[in-house]
């Protein structure tokens, strides 16, 4: 599984950016999770608000921070 947290170090994106490492930790998820920092590659993924949690390329949160429940229930599927 490829994870991508888009972001601009905001502290939105970094509290997303901690969430998604402790899902993929406590759940022992096999993924390779990147940091996007660059606002050009963000908007490459049509993400006008940060952060953004893509998955496999698939934008499938932006503009807040989902619960660790939910990144749960993203990433699980």
């Amino acid at each position: 599984m490829d994870i991508k947290i888009l972001g601009t170090g905001c502290p939105n994106c970094k509290t997303l950016d901690k969430l998604t490492r402790e899902v993929v930790e406590k759940n022992g998820i096999k993924a390779n999770i990147t940091k996007v920092e660059d606002i050009l590659e963000i908007i490459k993924y049509g993400v006008m608000s940060v952060p953004a949690l893509v998955v496999d390329g698939k934008v499938v949160v932006n503009g807040r921070v989902p619960s660790s429940e939910e990144i749960k229930q993203l990433l699980m599927k």
